[in-house]
């Protein structure tokens, strides 16, 4: 009998750790970089496929991040967030 409550006790542990993680899976992939076959920079996490631009591409678009951030403000009430 032991054994068996032990393994209930168990098995409740691993339901509540399994949904812990599918929790945390909901909330937003991990963002993460890795070098392309072709020598650029793919960013992994933003949508189904990889956003791959070369160095320079990304450091172009670096530098015009505050204009990014302001015209998303700007337009706030136009723009819809993906759930």
């Amino acid at each position: 009998m032991e054994t068996n409550q032990n393994m209930q006790e168990e098995l409740e542990r691993l339901k509540r750790e399994n949904e812990r993680l599918k929790k945390q899976k909901e909330k937003g992939k991990e963002l993460s970089l890795k070098v392309s076959q072709k020598g650029a920079v793919s960013l992994y996490g933003m949508g189904r496929f990889p956003v791959t631009l070369y160095k320079e591409q990304w450091l172009r678009l670096l530098d015009f991040s505050d204009d990014i951030r302001c015209f998303i403000g700007e337009h706030e009430g136009e723009l819809k967030t993906k759930s």
